[in-house]
């Protein structure tokens, strides 16, 4: 476009922001889409298109910012003016009862009503908008002091980065409630990391903690989170008398609120609530262990007060996790992407929170040693955040003496060759590369959409590309040819042709496409983003020594020593080889340029909150001029970049005399190096 057509540009880019929060608010907050998933991506992309095409345009509540950026290297704190407060939990009804008249005793002939609302098993955040705008956001921590995971929240597509609302935008509401990870979400982010030879998170709940707690929001990005708002915080320009009434307000401003609550007008339409929010505790898409019961009525809440860590106008009422027992009839081993063997317990078919199970993960041979797990034993079954069947334990008095122990086999199942547990890991593996249970996950893994991102490769296809030995490494795929796919079965000339040219433009991914792709155990998207950042080619990374691995940023022991292992085998080299011939691209594409601009070998320091751009995209523009970005001051910093309330790096600064930059300096230096520009003299 031409730079007249700007303003063009900017109606476009506005309508597209409004139309596409507007069909994020109708898929979570209201149940009820309007267009496919294929749809929303197109919106999506165009936006992208016009932001890229005028950098002007981009907007921190842009949806297009949902994706993540850079790498942070540490999380601020932040300071909430009301606490965040836990709640007290009971797990019978007479103590629910009892409950009540600890409240009746206080408020004496006073009327109040209840509201009972679902008992979410997530992660406590706050988000912070200021005249309608998502500003920051963090982790309840210890009530008062959380940490600062604005970058990571962001990425939560139901979370909305503007409000909606036809009036007047409240000058500041602070939102809390919790984040989760869907059950499908979490089996599959299960599945990749036992594969990868990680222990599995043991709930979703640790599924979706563990995503908050990313420093690079790029990863948050990938996990299938969603969020539910049920309070408030610190509030400015909104009154709100009631909890039901605050949940219809936050429904209206475009906020996920829980699907079902209920208004109760005593103690034992709560408990009646209760018996059937139970009967539906399966039906949510979110783990839910009880129920939450809130008196409406703020104007009681000072009356009631609260102790020093919960509320007396609230409390939490858990349900018993429903358990069955059952027969193990036998272990069998499955064979993952990265030849891990994973056991999985064979059971006499039980009913388990709402599903039938026959089948559970044991997860590795040293699980089932710690929990004595027997062919032949009786065991209690559990669904592990009510998702994953996990076995609990074994009824040791059930035991007849004809139950076997099982061992891990010495041998892949699945090939015959020869399996290794590595030190430091617990998992064992099948290390042959040809094995065709490892060669399909690791085909399918190759051609994903965070490796190669070859459109089309999918599982049937993958399966007779290995069974029919067209396919026997990666490198084979860029040697398939049009007449041959389109025989396979559901394939055709079209699809062959479309196939093949997805896989040859494959050939010019970026560096850490491939680097992901290529299954390294421990390394994934985030970390192969690093090492291509660090090294900047395969062949420097395939020389590396565990120690200088070790020096790039978030690459510990482990990984490295599971790096250089990976790299030393024939196998390996051999395969790089076949790649490089095919004409796959080695080199990293966007990180070596910084080198030997104005800001190379500069170190800055980012404290506070940025008005104009988001720490991530301060952090990337700092990396692409060829500077660094740290996490504390010392004597070796160059500039700490100040924004609002900034904390005590700023006073870090004052101490070690480092040039202290706030957010118009900073844009001026930034400019002036993306300009190639000598470093200005600020």
């Amino acid at each position: 476009m031409m730079k007249r057509d700007i303003t063009e540009a900017a109606r476009r880019a506005a309508e597209l922001r409004a139309e596409i929060e507007r069909h994020n608010r109708l898929y979570y907050a209201e149940a009820r889409p309007e267009i496919s998933d294929y749809d929303f991506d197109m919106l999506l992309k165009e936006l992208e298109a016009l932001e890229k095409d005028f950098p002007a345009l981009m907007a921190p509540d842009s949806p297009t910012q949902r994706v993540g950026g850079a790498p942070l290297s540490g999380f601020e704190s932040i300071t909430y003016s009301k606490p965040m407060m836990s709640l007290s939990n009971v797990y019978s009804k007479d103590e629910l009862r009892a409950f009540d008249e600890r409240v009746r005793k206080i408020l004496g002939k006073t009327a109040f009503t209840y509201v009972l609302e679902p008992k979410i098993d997530g992660v406590a955040v706050s988000l912070r908008y200021e005249k309608g705008i998502f500003t920051v956001g963090g982790t309840r921590g210890d009530g008062r002091t959380g940490d600062n995971i604005t970058a990571n929240l962001k990425t939560i597509r139901s979370i909305p980065l503007k409000l909606h609302h036809a009036g007047n935008m409240p000058e500041l509401l602070e939102v809390r409630g919790e984040v989760y990870m869907d059950r499908k979400g979490f089996q599959e982010l299960n599945r990749e990391r036992e594969e990868a030879g990680l222990e599995p998170f043991a709930n979703p709940r640790n599924a979706a903690a563990g995503s908050l707690k990313q420093l690079d929001s790029r990863v948050a990005a990938r996990r299938p989170l969603n969020a539910v708002l049920y309070a408030a915080g610190e509030v400015r320009g909104l009154v709100t008398r009631s909890q039901a009434e605050l949940l219809a307000q936050l429904r209206e401003f475009g906020f996920p609120t829980a699907p079902r609550t209920w208004n109760c007008s005593d103690i034992e339409a709560v408990l009646a609530g209760l018996d059937e929010l139970e009967g539906m505790r399966h039906d949510f898409p979110f783990e839910m262990d009880g129920g939450v019961i809130k008196i409406n009525e703020f104007g009681l809440y000072e009356e009631l007060g609260a102790t020093a860590k919960s509320p007396r106008w609230a409390i939490a009422y858990k349900y018993e996790p429903e358990q069955a027992e059952t027969v193990l009839l036998g272990i069998t081993v499955q064979v993952g992407r990265t030849g891990v063997l994973t056991p999985v317990a064979e059971l006499e078919p039980v009913l388990v929170a709402g599903s039938t199970v026959s089948r559970a993960t044991l997860h590795n041979e040293e699980e089932i040693a710690r929990k004595d797990i027997r062919i032949g034993d009786r065991v209690l079954i559990e669904k592990a955040g009510e998702v994953i069947p996990a076995v609990v334990k074994v009824n040791l008095d059930a035991r007849t003496g004809r139950e076997k122990k099982f061992s891990m086999p010495a041998q892949c199942p699945v090939c015959g060759e020869p399996t290794v547990k590595r030190e430091a890991e617990v998992a064992r593996r099948c290390i042959n590369m040809q094995c065709p249970a490892q060669l399909k996950n690791w085909i399918r893994h190759f051609g994903s959409r965070d490796a190669m991102d070859i459109e089309g490769l999918g599982v049937t296809l993958t399966e007779q590309l290995v069974d029919r030995g067209m396919v026997k490494t990666p490198a084979d795929l860029y040697r398939l040819k049009q007449e041959d796919i389109a025989e396979l079965e559901r394939m055709g000339p079209r699809s062959a042709a479309s196939l093949v040219r997805a896989i040859q433009e494959s050939r010019g991914q970026n560096l850490w496409r491939l680097i992901h792709a290529l299954g390294i155990p421990h390394v994934g998207a985030g970390s192969a983003r690093t090492l291509a950042g660090e090294l900047h080619t395969l062949d420097r990374l395939m020389s590396a020594t565990a120690n200088e691995l070790e020096a790039v940023r978030d690459v510990g022991a482990v990984v490295a020593q599971s790096i250089t292992s990976f790299f030393s085998r024939r196998d390996t080299r051999e395969l790089i080889a076949r790649l490089k011939d095919a004409g796959v691209n080695m080199e990293s594409g966007e990180d070596a340029q910084a080198a030997g601009t104005a800001l190379a070998g500069k170190t800055f320091v980012l404290t506070g909150t940025l008005k104009n751009q988001t720490r991530n995209q301060a952090v990337e523009r700092i990396r692409r001029a060829g500077g660094a970005v740290s996490g504390s001051v010392s004597k070796n910093t160059d500039y700490v970049v100040a924004g609002e309330s900034p904390g005590s790096k700023y006073e870090a600064a004052l101490k070690h005399k480092v040039k202290i930059l706030d957010e118009e300096a900073f844009t001026v230096l930034m400019e002036a190096a993306e300009g190639v520009q000598k470093e200005p003299d600020l």
